[in-house]
């Protein structure tokens, strides 16, 4: 028997004595609470894999909490973000601010992150790196995650550079502890800090191990950082006081920082053979400027940079050409920079009108997956024109004969999906209504069979609905941009089942 590991949740199997069948295994929450989970199998035949294997129906049986656990160790390993999950160096590493850079706060639509999004997602997810750089402490950054539709990084950066995470399980990385404990006294800093009545306590989520956080009106913000230095140096401490945002102050070990955060990741991936090809470091406020600092990086300073930001640019960088200013806000100057610097493709799949027409030269599974959904997201919010050209268009890539598992378990075809979702031609129309898919995972499993796998998220008024999704497909060769949807699968997030399971169509 011969199996693929694809992602927490599903597997591959093969077997010798069926040699033109695979089997999917899925598991996945029951409805019956936590004891319990669901394994299910569907086969497919790779001989003819638009029929589903005859022989064998879908089976479903549910699990006690120890079985449970031994199969999701068989099937998934450790839930642990690894350093090698590329074969090779990042083809672009991009390190960004989060508040005012990667997220507008005055964009209620979340127009340019969610373009972002699907750009990253459709054609760099698979070999290149995400990293969120921010001031925020994990506590405020998982806030963040709540409330806007952000995507799931590989690394975090939290707490101006003092914590380094890995993956979604945010796995601390103990080697960048240990390098922040060195000439760190947090007493004292209390100490110092008590005397200065200008000085007001931050929230106590925002005091960290290697962190203290105060509010200073900026009129006394000059004076505060002179007369600190000055405490801490008689004290014979080596702190770092990173002023920001005209109100927030910060005292870090020396060592750290988000500069050194970034430089201290690049010095682990040289070591490990896999340095990014290119890095883009992004931001808008001043203590963005030490990722700017750090020899050989690109970087975009969003068209909403602070004045300290920019004054920094120009007495530190300005001669530096690998730095620009966008003329765009946030995400989109992201997008912006990308293409600049010719890092790699810059126009994201929500750029086109016309998104089933938008083709690349090469089949990309991952890009064919996200302009389905975009579609699916414009038809229901009446973004799309209303033809029935466009939903013979969608039954023309779905197979006669292809299968959809609802997050609740019941199956369906797939054109009967597609007529289903015909009629909701512009119930989301003046709704709070966005989809936007994460961890955009794909595997090629014969010559033109592909499974993709992500998160399908959908916000809503409502709230936040997702589904851990994997679809089987099929492309064409000799006809790029051609392919069949064969099987779509789907199991709700634990926590984040649509009330009303009838809206949830794919």
């Amino acid at each position: 028997m011969g199996t693929k590991e694809f992602g927490s949740n599903a597997c591959l199997y093969s077997f010798p004595s069926l040699p033109q069948t695979i089997f999917l295994l899925y598991l996945s929450p029951s409805g019956g609470g936590n004891q319990t989970k669901n394994l299910s199998f569907s086969p497919f035949s790779l001989a003819n894999p638009y029929t589903r294997n005859p022989i064998f129906k879908p089976r479903t049986t549910s699990l006690t909490l120890s079985r449970r656990r031994r199969i999701a160790n068989l099937i998934s390993g450790p839930l642990s973000w690894k350093m090698d999950r590329l074969d090779g160096p990042a083809r672009l590493m991009i390190v960004s601010d989060l508040d005012h850079t990667m997220v507008d706060h005055h964009d209620p639509e979340n127009t340019s992150l969610l373009r972002f999004n699907a750009l990253w997602e459709s054609l760099y997810r698979h070999d290149s790196l995400l990293v969120f750089s921010t001031g925020r402490s994990p506590t405020l950054y998982k806030q963040l995650r709540s409330e806007k539709p952000m995507l799931t990084p590989d690394i975090t950066i939290t707490s101006v550079g003092t914590e380094i995470t890995y993956g979604d399980s945010m796995v601390p990385d103990e080697g960048w502890v240990n390098v922040l404990n060195q000439k760190w006294d947090r007493n004292v800093v209390l100490e110092e800090t008590a005397k200065l009545p200008q000085l007001k306590f931050q929230s106590e989520t925002e005091q960290r191990p290697h962190k203290v956080s105060f509010y200073v009106e900026k009129g006394h913000a000059q004076d505060v950082i002179s007369s600190l230095s000055d405490r801490f140096e008689k004290r014979g401490l080596d702190v770092k006081i990173i002023y920001s945002g005209g109100i927030d102050l910060d005292i870090l070990p020396q060592g750290a920082g988000k500069g050194q955060a970034l430089a201290y990741l690049l010095k682990k991936f040289k070591e490990g053979g896999k340095p990014p090809i290119n890095t883009l470091v992004c931001g808008d406020s001043g203590n963005d400027a030490e990722l700017f600092s750090i020899p050989d990086v690109y970087g975009v300073m969003v068209s909403n940079a602070q004045e300290e930001l920019l004054q920094w640019h120009a007495e530190h960088a300005k001669e530096n050409t690998k730095i620009i200013h966008a003329s765009n806000r946030c995400a989109a100057g992201i997008i912006e920079a990308i293409g600049h610097f010719g890092l790699g493709p810059n126009t994201s799949p929500r750029d086109s009108s016309d998104i089933l027409v938008s083709k690349l030269d090469n089949f990309n599974p991952s890009h064919e997956v996200v302009k389905f959904y975009i579609t699916y997201e414009r038809w229901r919010r009446a973004e799309a024109e209303k033809s029935d050209l466009l939903i013979q268009s969608l039954k023309h890539i779905c197979h006669p004969t292809g299968i959809a598992v609802h997050p609740s378990g019941v199956e369906h075809s797939l054109h009967e999906c597609i007529d289903t979702f015909g009629p909701h031609y512009g119930d989301k129309q003046g709704k709070q209504f966005r989809v936007w898919l994460d961890r955009v995972f794909t595997s090629q499993i014969g010559s033109t069979s592909w499974l993709v796998k992500f998160d399908k998220w959908e916000l809503t008024d409502d709230g936040r609905h997702c589904s851990l999704t994997t679809i089987l497909l099929n492309s064409e060769p000799g006809n790029p941009g051609a392919f069949s949807l064969l099987h779509v699968h789907q199991t709700w997030l634990e926590g984040f089942a649509a009330r009303c399971q009838n809206d949830w169509i794919f």
